[in-house]
């Protein structure tokens, strides 16, 4: 299984989309964790499967959404709403209640790729608005019977291996 996880885009449409299209063809799905800002109707959306954050005004998306695809199962939420900038805890404990494997947020605009309680952790950064961090990122995930390996990547598509993780699968 094979993800593309991106948030905080903020407003940009046309580098989004390109993102987007770099990887549609390699990946199983799309999660986008929030502040597109950006209308469900956009271009760059579309076939993406988005929370809202903060930043994004109507209904147009869920506050959260549990996918699974192929054998993995996906929490997604931007993080606002479980109060991230203090603690995983609350997502974990979402994360739990979901049967998820691995638990998406964004919101802190902070690359992440952890594990606690046996749930992958990922917030792929801010690809407009990077903080701790010098570049905009986001995240392709991919998940074998072994391991799940976690690759930042920065908006133009170059790997940064500082950021990226790999996890072993128990069992």
């Amino acid at each position: 299984m094979r993800a593309l996880i991106m948030s905080d885009s903020h407003g940009w449409e046309n580098e989004l989309k390109e993102v987007v299209d770099r990887h549609r063809a390699d990946v199983d799905a799309i999660f986008h964790c929030g502040d597109s800002e950006l209308s469900a109707a956009s271009p760059a959306l579309q076939n993406v499967s988005t929370v809202r954050g903060n930043c994004d005004h109507g209904s147009d998306f869920p506050e959260e959404l549990v996918e699974t695809v192929r054998d993995t199962t996906f929490f997604v939420g931007h993080g606002h709403l479980l109060n991230v900038k203090m603690t995983e805890m609350n997502l974990i404990y979402k994360g739990e209640e979901a049967s998820a494997d691995i638990l998406c947020y964004g919101h802190t605009h902070i690359p992440v790729a952890t594990e606690e309680k046996g749930k992958i952790i990922i917030n792929p950064g801010s690809m407009r608005l990077p903080r701790q961090y010098r570049v905009g990122s986001y995240v392709i995930v991919d998940t074998s019977d072994t391991a799940v390996n976690v690759n930042f990547y920065s908006i133009d598509g170059q790997k940064l291996n500082d950021l990226s993780k790999s996890f072993s699968k128990n069992g």
